[in-house]
């Protein structure tokens, strides 16, 4: 399937943005549109949209290192971790966050993706502010008005979050701690950072008003449906069960999470041969246009693995484990959900290689199970898992049983861990349980340093430090 790509090229730096993207988008290959000319039609706010969306697929976004590079890479998913020269270096230098070196780069990355959430943010912003000047004289349909709102005001929220989740403390140890800033205007103003618990009720705000604008949305099937690309209704539903979770409001998270698994019409997949990132489950995703030329340094067919995220078929059997409960497990099939080099003794994962969608999964139904059984008092909390595990291929005569709260951690642990690998989630649910090692951690002890990322030197240099918090009168330069 393929799908309508616009590209809508956006300011790379603030101080780009700020002189000059509210007066002019840029509309590739060649073509530059003013914003006010842009935001006359109704196609123009279409395709000012379509490009937040597509500004998500950048490297620096969630195209690789917000969801199967950095993140991935920092919990060894992979064999190898390539240096700026091309050689491999010791798994553990990733979690050096403070130096720019010539091995890997880790601080530069980082810097990058807080960067391009920012920019992506301040489009949304900057969305909005045209949608309340020139929303009502050139757009007709209320319903589509609302649509916009919605999607942009949840694209906000979805970004932040995930700003947060990275760069903000270890929640459940301390809510309170300064974190990022939530930028809500499309100026060069400044903006305090917030404290985390802050920063989640106002994700929290964007995201129920969002809700509430999709709600025309609510009891339409997701089955067959484009708006899987876009924040829908029961995205934004599974979003909003996922920052509850991350709060632990887990009375609220339940509700949203059954929801979506009752209402989306959708469910779980029990076959991954030709969809390997389970399309037919998920709720929301990133297109990747033409994905198997543009990710084949990373994802491809061997038999040769210069660059790409192979691991050895040992580490897979570890993951997966393969030789014990996971021996009849799809997502690591042979020929479904990993390609297998017996040769090299090498596997690499067919979500980004047989991908018909060309989709990089964002959120899934899996994690509202998932999210469900976290939730549940404790003597119910395994049917949901098991129900993920049974469509996975592991025999209902290995479904779990709970008796204490520490073995329901660790069974979810082990199933976050496989179902979503290559797609960022895992190293989110060891932070927020603060895991102290990992299966392969190349560390001998995962601590604050490692799971929470240091604010990037521009920002520092603009006059932050990380105990700045609101009504401080200091400049930031997240945009």
């Amino acid at each position: 399937m393929k799908h309508n790509k616009l590209h809508i090229v956006f300011c790379a730096a603030a101080t780009a943005l700020f002189c000059s993207c509210s007066d002019w988008f840029d509309i590739t290959p060649s073509t530059d549109i003013k914003a006010e000319d842009l935001f006359e039609t109704e196609s123009g706010f279409q395709s000012a949209l379509a490009g937040i969306y597509i500004g998500m697929t950048n490297q620096n976004s969630y195209g690789a290192n917000f969801t199967y590079g950095q993140l991935d890479r920092m919990v060894q998913f992979y064999d190898r971790t390539p240096g700026e020269g091309g050689q491999d270096v010791s798994p553990a230098v990733i979690f050096d966050y403070t130096t720019e070196n010539n091995t890997y780069n880790s601080k530069g990355v980082m810097a990058n993706m807080w960067s391009s959430s920012y920019n992506l943010i301040a489009n949304a912003n900057n969305f909005m502010s045209w949608l309340d000047r020139n929303g009502e004289r050139v757009i007709n349909s209320q319903e589509t008005r609302d649509m916009m709102r919605g999607e942009a005001l949840a694209l906000r929220g979805f970004l932040h979050f995930d700003l947060l989740r990275l760069w903000g403390p270890i929640y459940a140890t301390d809510s309170t701690e300064a974190s990022i800033p939530y930028r809500t205007v499309a100026d060069a103003s400044r903006q305090p950072l917030l404290p985390a618990n802050e920063v989640v009720t106002r994700i929290m705000a964007d995201l129920s008003q969002a809700r509430t604008l999709l709600s025309f949305e609510q009891g339409t099937s997701l089955e067959d449906n484009e708006r899987r690309f876009r924040l829908n209704y029961y995205a934004v539903t599974a979003l909003m069960a996922r920052v509850c979770n991350y709060r632990g409001d887990h009375a609220s998270a339940m509700a949203y999470a059954e929801e979506v698994i009752n209402d989306c019409g959708l469910g779980l997949v029990d076959n991954c041969r030709t969809s390997p990132a389970l399309f037919g489950e998920t709720l929301f995703a990133i297109n990747i246009y033409e994905m198997e030329e543009n990710l084949n340094s990373y994802w491809a067919e061997g038999p040769t693995f210069n660059t790409q995220l192979s691991l050895a078929q040992s580490k897979l059997a570890e993951i997966f484990e393969t030789n014990g409960v996971g021996n009849n497990d799809m997502r690591a099939r042979r020929g479904e959900g990993f390609l297998f080099y017996d040769d090299e003794d090498v596997a690499i994962s067919r979500k980004y290689i047989k991908n018909d969608e060309e989709e990089i999964p964002l959120i899934r139904l899996s994690e509202m199970y998932y999210i469900c059984c976290e939730s549940a008092p404790l003597d119910q909390a395994a049917q949901y898992i098991n129900e993920v595990r049974q469509k996975r291929g592991i025999s209902r005569s290995n479904d779990l049983s709970f008796n204490t709260e520490q073995s329901r951690i660790d069974a979810l642990n082990l199933e976050y861990r496989k179902d979503f690998y290559a797609e960022g989630q895992y190293f989110h649910f060891l932070k927020r349980f603060a895991c102290p090692t990992f299966l392969n951690c190349p560390l001998s002890n995962m601590t604050e340093a490692q799971y929470i990322f240091p604010l990037p030197d521009a920002e520092r240099e603009y006059g932050w430090t990380d105990s700045m918090t609101d009504g401080e009168d200091t400049a930031t330069g997240e945009e």
